[in-house]
């Protein structure tokens, strides 16, 4: 990707604490990231909490942070961080 193609995009890392893993909150992620047009990952982390980042329009992904709050229905997001990421051309969204 371009400098062009980056400009007006920002990248973010969440991570989210909670009871967050096994509620869909990965495949749920997805599927509104793929719908918002953010590229990026998500991924269960050894420590209970579920890492992400987000790479897209500036409002795009402050939406899918604010959703990154709530979770999916089954989850109890108690905690989230987020940082700036720096923008390394994610296309695409993965689960891993």
């Amino acid at each position: 990707m371009t400098a062009d193609a980056d400009a007006g995009r920002v990248g973010r890392r969440v991570l989210v604490g909670g009871r967050v893993q096994g509620v869909f909150f990965r495949d749920s992620c997805r599927q509104r990231a793929i719908a918002a047009g953010v590229s990026g990952w998500v991924r269960n982390r050894h420590d209970g909490r579920v890492e992400a980042v987000f790479e897209g329009s500036p409002d795009a992904v402050e939406q899918l942070v604010a959703w990154c709050r709530r979770g999916p229905r089954r989850a109890e997001v108690r905690g989230v961080e987020v940082t700036e990421a720096p923008q390394t051309g994610l296309t695409g969204f993965a689960v891993h």
